[in-house]
């Protein structure tokens, strides 16, 4: 609706995971440059933390999209599968035709598709979301699938994105094998009252044909003091404060708007 008067191409603030959204702050551009280390070094085991809704999937999406296109990916975003069922989901994403129906056979057929990228040149990785759900035997079977290696080499990268919760999890004496192998540690903080600024103004120039919008300090203040620098939430407020402005008819984004935005969200809960 508020498209055309802002100048807007499409709706800045979805909560889609879209990669060409994704705002680099330093601490995004730090884990983002990790993530890339890691898969294309072959540190076998990384894994990637923050709070719900701090971008996880979108750096995710966006560490795919730049990867050399000699590094095989697999992308797992539900964790609540058995251990044969993981293996499958990844079989399937890389695109093989799945043979047999118990773990081994799927672990042989993976293990050949490693050896065979390794002889091309090649390398592969997974990357499982919301891991923090992942149960101590599928755990267990993501450990094992580390076995999967040459004197040289590490076959298989995967990265590990979840909740806090994913390091509790991996701090149990049980999983400490697991822990033990990862090789590279990123944490996603909340943005700084300064970068949520910065993140607004990004996604609306990313959605822009000619930009026709803009927050004023006081705006920006009062989303962070409700958002408490959290991509997600930014993004519901901010769709709510656009439509403010559309009705109120302005441009310039100030207190005003923020404040109706939250009412109405209040009103609505």
């Amino acid at each position: 609706m508020y498209l055309e008067f802002y100048g807007l191409k499409e709706h800045p603030f979805n909560i889609t995971p879209d990669p060409r959204f994704l705002f680099f702050s330093a601490q995004h551009r730090e884990a983002f440059d990790h993530l890339l280390y890691g898969i294309e070094n072959r540190k076998g085991f990384i894994e990637l933390t923050g709070e719900v809704g701090s971008g996880k999937t979108t750096l995710c999406r966006a560490v795919l999209a730049n990867l050399s296109k000699r590094i095989h990916t697999a992308l797992v975003l539900n964790p609540t599968l058995s251990g044969t069922q993981l293996l499958r989901a990844i079989l399937n994403d890389f695109g093989l035709h799945v043979v047999g129906r118990d773990r081994l056979s799927h672990i042989e057929q993976l293990n050949a598709f490693l050896l065979r990228q390794m002889h091309d040149g090649n390398n592969v990785a997974v990357i499982i979301d919301e891991a923090q759900d992942l149960t101590p035997e599928v755990m267990e079977q993501v450990r094992l699938l580390s076995n999967l290696e040459t004197d040289q080499h590490k076959l298989l990268q995967i990265v590990l994105a979840g909740q806090p919760e994913l390091r509790n999890r991996l701090a149990q004496p049980e999983l400490r094998q697991l822990k033990q192998r990862i090789m590279v540690r990123c944490n996603l903080l909340p943005l700084t009252e300064e970068e949520t600024g910065q993140y607004i103004e990004h996604r609306v120039r990313v959605a822009s044909s000619t930009v026709k919008v803009s927050f004023d300090q006081e705006a920006v203040k009062l989303i962070y003091n409700y958002a408490k620098g959290t991509p997600r939430v930014i993004n519901g407020l901010c769709d709510r404060v656009l439509m403010a402005g559309y009705v109120a008819g302005k441009h310039l984004i100030s207190g005003p708007e923020v404040r109706k935005a939250l009412a109405d969200m209040e009103a609505v809960e």
